[in-house]
């Protein structure tokens, strides 16, 4: 089979567990109106399951890339994403409320781990300039799901309950790993891994400053996001059948920015990130302006998911400056993003919160993007000082 073709399948294989990722994080937000009304809970109370799945991304993914830090990549791929289907169907079974934040919490657990060795192990099959398409291409499989996962799920959860939308969930983080276990290489730990090397990350400025570029810069893309319904119906009066079809629009401009910006990326790294930056602060800035007008809000909301992907080139970084402790550094940064999932509805909840209308939520988050710019100013003007220059993923695999 040629080379092209394998990696075409990795990539496949990889992005599929991306895919379940992607549609149980977004799709619990289509679920939770279902949820309340099986346990007779307010929507505040019922919101705390989405706290529980990113409260077990931040726990699970340094902890599980560190103690794991001597297993190979491919069968610790496969018992993430078991570990993932596990706690899905738990909680499709859930007796009650409580239980179900228990196993969101176990649900969120594989989550930053996966991503990031899946992103090492797309890198490492590509030659070096082309790294951060690789890592895009996994990502494929979390844009993807906005646009087909979660519709599906919240479809099936309708028809058959919501129980309906985490077994469907199972069924694809099963099939992900079924994928991993055919088509993924084999990638030995390196001879010297041990826990308290992957440690090390933490002494690293450079990776503080890039994960503080996505954990703050990146926090408008959720303050809109998460106000995005509320503003559609009340600013821009669009009718209920429309509003999933802005929020599907939203996943088409993640998926064409994973697909198009890490090919500038692979050639200018740090130069990319800020352009995508400047992307994100001038959308955002148009949004409580675009939002009175249904096309374009739509044309709005379709740019700010475009920025989304700074992911991928902030991943790759990650790679580059972490040296030898690129399994945690690539991990944290699915901390740094459940980070700024917090902080920009926090900040933009507090501002609707004096009498402003959800469209405010654009504001809120020009101010974090311009933060995020700030922060990258820092972060190449360090690089600068000390010359790092990027090391590429050494491959471990067929070119």
């Amino acid at each position: 089979m040629p080379n092209r073709v394998l990696q075409v399948l990795v990539f496949v294989a990889l992005a599929t567990g991306g895919f379940a990722i992607g549609t149980t994080e977004f799709g619990t937000m289509s679920l939770l109106p279902l949820i309340q009304h099986a346990f007779n809970i307010g929507e505040s109370t019922a919101s705390h399951i989405i706290s529980a799945y990113a409260l077990g991304v931040v726990v699970g993914a340094p902890i599980i890339t560190v103690l794991a830090a001597r297993v190979s990549r491919k069968p610790l791929l496969i018992g993430l994403m078991a570990v993932f289907a596990v706690g899905n169907g738990m909680s499709a079974l859930a007796p009650s409320y409580h239980w179900l934040i228990l196993f969101r919490f176990i649900s969120g657990l594989p989550h930053g781990a996966y991503f990031g060795l899946a992103s090492l192990m797309a890198a490492s099959v590509v030659k070096p300039h082309r790294r951060t398409q690789a890592v895009g291409y996994v990502m494929l499989g979390l844009t993807l799901a906005t646009i087909l996962g979660v519709p599906a799920a919240t479809w099936l959860a309708s028809l058959a309950g919501w129980r309906a939308g985490y077994w469907t969930v199972t069924a694809i983080a099963l099939a992900a790993g079924v994928l991993i276990m055919i088509f993924a290489p084999y990638q030995g730990a390196h001879s010297d891994a041990h826990p308290m090397r992957e440690l090390t990350a933490l002494s690293r400025p450079n990776v503080w400053l890039t994960l503080a570029i996505g954990g703050i810069g990146f926090g408008g893309v959720f303050a809109v996001y998460t106000y995005l319904t509320t503003t559609l119906t009340h600013v821009t009066h669009m009718s209920s059948a429309l509003a999933p079809v802005v929020l599907g629009i939203f996943g088409v401009g993640m998926t064409m920015g994973n697909m198009i910006v890490p090919r500038f990326a692979d050639r200018a790294q740090m130069p990319t990130a800020g352009a995508m930056l400047v992307w994100s602060l001038l959308a955002l800035l148009a949004f409580p302006l675009a939002s009175h007008n249904g096309i374009a809000v739509t044309i709005d909301v379709f740019c700010i998911g475009f920025g989304v992907s700074l992911a991928a080139i902030l991943q790759t970084r990650l790679m580059d400056v972490a040296g030898d402790a690129q399994n945690l550094a690539a991990a944290l940064n699915h901390v740094a993003f459940n980070f700024a999932n917090a902080l920009g509805p926090l900040l933009a909840g507090i501002v609707i919160a004096f009498g402003f209308g959800a469209e405010i939520a654009g504001y809120v988050g020009a101010g974090l993007a311009v933060a995020g710019l700030v922060i990258w100013a820092l972060t190449w003007n360090y690089d600068r000082r000390v010359g790092h220059v990027p090391n590429a993923t050494p491959s471990e695999a067929v070119h």
